[in-house]
């Protein structure tokens, strides 16, 4: 038995080993062997978790936010973040984050739990899942639910790139925001960080690339104000401000 509850079968062992991406154009087929401290159960088919009551990101998913209470809520947040103007992308190096998916990115959860970082957040949020032979870490297939675009996409490893890991805030981004000054450790926990990742559809991903919220956002409307709180979330953990056009859009998805 997997430590996920799924058995990957023996077709997973025709599935070949294609890199999958994450955002900005990263991807490492990392896998380790298993180990205790994975998600505790698989996405609800309703579209995931609020991220107001999901502030370390351990829960599968981006719910909507539809009531007034919850967008009022939202904005508190928002109003929390700190604004600057943007920097130079000048020194930016995904290897300044540590490499892709490392899982000894201490102080962030999830770590160290003997399975990077990518495969935790297929299994966090996928439903279904499919491990290669002799792993209990390796997702090879699924299905997600894209909290982006809205689509249930049925996910095989041959078909890597259908399926990335998202940075809510793109590293680069990040690093043009203050994150060139941090310390490596910081940089590598807001890399693998659950609060910052998402599984998204490739091209939705490609399409958002390193941008703020000003210049992307979701194709998906119902969900524009959680990703605002998503972004949002991440940059109060991290001290990290926003441009204020990010934080102007930011609070207008959510009634602001």
């Amino acid at each position: 038995m997997n430590r996920r509850g799924v058995v990957g079968g023996g077709a997973a062992a025709l599935l070949a080993a294609v890199l999958v991406t994450g955002c900005e154009g990263v991807g490492i087929d990392g896998g380790g062997a298993g180990g205790d401290g994975g998600p505790s159960r698989a996405a609800p088919a309703g579209g995931g978790t609020s991220p107001l009551a999901n502030p370390r990101g351990t829960e599968p998913g981006l719910a909507a936010l539809a009531t007034e209470q919850e967008k009022a809520s939202a904005r508190a947040l928002i109003a929390k973040v700190a604004t600057k103007g943007r920097g130079p992308k000048t020194g930016y190096d995904r290897d300044e984050y540590g490499y892709a998916w490392m899982d000894t990115a201490d102080g962030v959860p999830l770590a160290r739990n003997g399975c990077d970082t990518r495969n935790d957040m297929l299994a966090r949020d996928g439903q279904g899942l499919a491990y290669r032979d002799g792993s209990d870490c390796v997702v090879v297939a699924m299905t997600i639910r894209d909290p982006y675009t809205g689509r249930t996409i049925e996910w095989r490893k041959q078909d890597a790139a259908e399926v990335q890991i998202d940075h809510v805030v793109p590293l680069s981004y990040s690093w043009q925001m203050g994150a060139a000054r941090w310390d490596e450790a910081k940089r590598r926990r807001l890399a693998n960080d659950p609060l910052n990742l998402l599984p998204v559809e490739g091209r939705a991903n490609s399409a958002k690339s390193d941008s703020g919220p000003a210049s992307w956002l979701p194709p998906s409307k119902p969900v524009r104000c959680s990703y605002a709180v998503r972004f949002a979330q991440v940059a109060v953990k991290y001290e990290l401000p926003v441009t204020s056009a990010d934080k102007r859009i930011m609070l207008a998805q959510c009634g602001g």
